[in-house]
């Protein structure tokens, strides 16, 4: 049977046992569930009252129980429907490979940076106008990739602590599209954020411009 998706019908606490979401379809004791990057478990059937009401084991496959915000995407199948087979064993210690990470958002506040030697993936989906902030980099962080998407219409004003490459307040402020979802990528090099010029990014000459010819 193949994997299906549906969204978070209200946020859940790290903690929480009982998930609630938009569809109950696919849904079944056994089934292995992905919210953002946190593997659950379901425990047993839903209530044939109440099929969106998901029991469920938290923190499965080696990762950690965090909070999730209404809307994030819940995705459930049979441990043999998601590629690959980290599904099937729990793991002590990340595979080989670099590790991508993902955390979602409903609302205005500091995004989460990577932890040292992995990305991280920030799903905005709130639809209002909404502020949210990134710390420095720590210089243990160089190469880590943060990616910033808006999954959601509604401008996102991102302020870049010290500024995108270390250039100030003149740089420091990104605003995303108010009507269409759109992204961007940060690297972490010696305690600061760049960007790659991809779309171009203008800006006065003598501080920070990149172009596509």
């Amino acid at each position: 049977m193949a994997k299906t998706t549906t969204t978070l019908n209200g946020a859940i606490a790290l903690d929480a046992t009982l998930i609630k979401v938009t569809s109950g379809t696919g849904f079944g004791k056994g089934k292995q569930l992905k919210i953002d990057d946190e593997w659950l478990l379901q425990t047993a059937d839903a209530d044939a009252a109440s099929t969106t009401l998901i029991p469920a084991k938290r923190g499965q496959n080696g990762t950690a129980a965090k909070a999730h915000p209404t809307g994030a995407n819940v995705t459930v199948g049979a441990g043999s429907d998601f590629d690959g087979s980290t599904v099937a064993t729990p793991q002590a210690y990340p595979l080989a490979g670099r590790q991508r990470r993902a955390a979602s958002y409903s609302a205005a506040g500091a995004i989460a940076l990577p932890s040292p030697g992995t990305d991280m993936v920030a799903v905005l989906l709130g639809t209002g106008t909404e502020a949210y902030s990134i710390a420095a980099p720590t210089k243990d962080m160089d190469g880590d990739m943060l990616l910033v998407l808006a999954g959601g219409a509604g401008a996102k004003v991102i302020t870049v602590t010290g500024g995108i490459s270390g250039a100030g307040a003149n740089y420091d402020v990104v605003t995303l599209n108010a009507t269409a979802v759109a992204g961007f990528m940060l690297f972490a090099c010696n305690g600061l954020w760049i960007a790659p010029f991809q779309p171009a990014m203008g800006g006065t000459v003598t501080n920070l411009i990149g172009s596509v010819a």
